[in-house]
């Protein structure tokens, strides 16, 4: 009988859920198929939604107290850059983001993306402790051409069926595969990220 009255409950919950997330309907609810889910693995999935839609958006350097601003990296001497790197890298996982892709870029190009992409990039702040904000530095970023803001990851990152299937969008335009001039073993993450 408790198995019963818990599954009532979980669907009890999921009409609530689902009630609540109506205002923030949009393709990011449907994108995910939970059609073979559990009404309680339902229920996390639309609780975790609740609260990244409630979530406050704010830069990322206010995450922190006090605020995160780390010297500008025309300031920092060659010696001291991979421990600053390494420093700020670890600071951001503290608060669940990862960078991904990252083994293209020199530190310093590393630094100045996290100074002047990342940390004053406006992201949703949720203190769930399983869902982490991952970051594609292999994107260019408002780039109209899918092509262009894809290139980086088509030359380092993409495996042959990747690659394969893009070449059939692409052609010749396809860059050529290289491998990457650094090798990071950065905290990563593969849980629930946005």
């Amino acid at each position: 009988m408790d198995s019963a009255f818990s599954s009532a409950d979980e669907l009890v919950r999921n009409g609530e859920l689902r009630t609540e997330l109506a205002p923030y309907a949009d393709e990011s609810l449907t994108r995910v198929d939970t059609s073979g889910w559990t009404t309680e693995k339902e229920n996390q999935y639309f609780s975790s939604m609740l609260v990244w839609e409630k979530a406050p958006s704010l830069p990322v350097y206010k995450w922190f107290e006090p605020a995160l601003i780390p010297p500008p990296v025309w300031k920092v001497s060659d010696e001291e850059l991979p421990r600053l790197l390494n420093d700020l890298v670890n600071k951001l996982y503290e608060k669940n983001i990862v960078l991904d892709y990252t083994d293209h870029l020199s530190d310093r190009e590393l630094y100045e993306i996290i100074v002047h992409k990342i940390l004053p990039q406006d992201v949703k702040k949720t203190d769930q402790p399983d869902v982490y904000h991952h970051w594609d530095c292999s994107r260019i970023g408002d780039c109209d051409d899918e092509l262009e803001d894809s290139r980086i990851w088509l030359t380092y990152y993409a495996d042959d069926k990747q690659r394969e299937e893009s070449r059939a969008a692409y052609g010749d335009r396809l860059p050529k595969k290289r491998i990457p001039s650094h090798h990071r073993d950065f905290p990563k993450d593969d849980s629930v990220h946005y």
